[in-house]
């Protein structure tokens, strides 16, 4: 890698970033040239990219970049049909059957260039070597706790909005449980990873009482009518061939204590998802959708949740993938190969 560009995230509410100053400037030590393109909303200023050595450019040029350059951003690129010719880093969200993954995979094909989807770089093990796991999973049980809460007043969940810090979250969430003077008791799947410990970390600052589950429980495949039993469900398993169905389209109907599922995983498009009652994910406007009035049952699926947290999100996840930019070309390079093989093998189903 020779040069190293940053888009600006266009899409509403999306302020992380996954590369910092600091690394920044240890990779232009390195003889790799960083573009940044110019933000509004992007958690770091501009300015302190511009202080780093980065060359500032402005929002979209990356379309216009030399071809040999490397783009990274991390949520989606423009909604048009134009093809994409260079290497992207990006959560690109099309390896499991999404409808909007066809298109972008399509774009990608006519356009020569590949998709690093950050999502499989991964170690031998299979595990990632960079994510927004856990801040994911403790932004989504704020909101899903917040859904649960708007249930209890009758109200519609209020639009949601960024916090400095975690401590401000846990305040505004602590004030709204005095509030209603009642905790839910909710079931946890998918507990011991990154996601999962996330929501456990939240729920145990929160005081609320959970049921830890995780492959041991679920193992013998679902659906799982002990999951009604409990007031708030979070799903914190990504989607695989594998993954069993957690809640059943009949249960919507059933008798049950559950009236809020956080689906933190958020892969409704998917032909995996294990949680099929709903096909798209919700919004910062409107993070509860109603599945049912009586009984009540909402889902909460939005899928930038560390967004409400960037600062820390953003750190957090840009140290972990630091090595792996840092060392491009060197010994980490079979995690950015074996990404664009993945790559390679969905592009010949298009």
């Amino acid at each position: 890698m020779k040069h190293l560009w940053l888009r600006a995230e266009h899409r509403e509410n999306e302020k992380r970033v996954g590369l910092t100053p600091q690394g920044a400037t240890q990779l232009i030590k390195k003889g790799i040239k960083v573009s940044v393109e110019a933000s509004d909303t992007r958690i770091i200023s501009t300015k302190d990219y511009k202080d780093a050595g980065c060359e500032i450019v402005s929002a979209g040029s990356w379309e216009n970049a030399p071809e040999d350059v490397i783009i990274f951003g991390l949520k989606e690129l423009p909604n048009n049909d134009t093809p994409l010719k260079h290497s992207h880093i990006m959560f690109g969200h099309a390896f499991k059957g999404q409808v909007s993954g066809k298109k972008l995979l399509k774009k990608f094909k006519s356009g020569g260039g590949t998709l690093y989807d950050i999502e499989y770089l991964t170690q031998e093990t299979g595990k990632r070597v960079a994510a927004f796991g856990y801040w994911a999973g403790f932004a989504g049980a704020y909101v899903s706790l917040k859904v649960w809460i708007s249930q209890l007043k009758k109200e519609e969940c209020p639009p949601l909005s960024t916090f400095n810090d975690k401590r401000k979250l846990l305040k505004e969430i602590s004030n709204e449980i005095n509030s209603v003077k009642t905790l839910p008791s909710a079931i946890v799947i998918g507990s011991l990873g990154r996601v999962g410990t996330g929501v456990c970390d939240f729920c145990e600052e929160s005081s609320l009482n959970i049921k830890k589950w995780d492959l041991a429980e679920t193992v013998a495949g679902g659906p799982f009518h002990e999951v009604l039993n409990h007031n708030i469900l979070f799903n914190c398993v990504v989607a695989t061939p594998n993954t069993p169905v957690f809640f059943q389209p009949k249960y919507v109907e059933s008798q049950r204590k559950l009236t809020v599922i956080g689906d933190i995983a958020c892969d409704p498009d998917s032909d995996y998802n294990p949680i099929p009652i709903y096909s798209a994910p919700t919004t910062w406007r409107k993070p509860g959708l109603n599945i049912l009035s009586r009984p009540p049952l909402d889902v909460m699926a939005i899928d930038n949740l560390p967004s409400l947290l960037p600062k820390e999100s953003s750190i957090d996840f840009a140290e972990q993938l630091f090595p792996y930019l840092m060392d491009f070309n060197g010994k980490n390079h079979v995690v950015w190969q074996r990404a664009k093989e993945i790559f390679k093998s969905k592009l010949l189903e298009v």
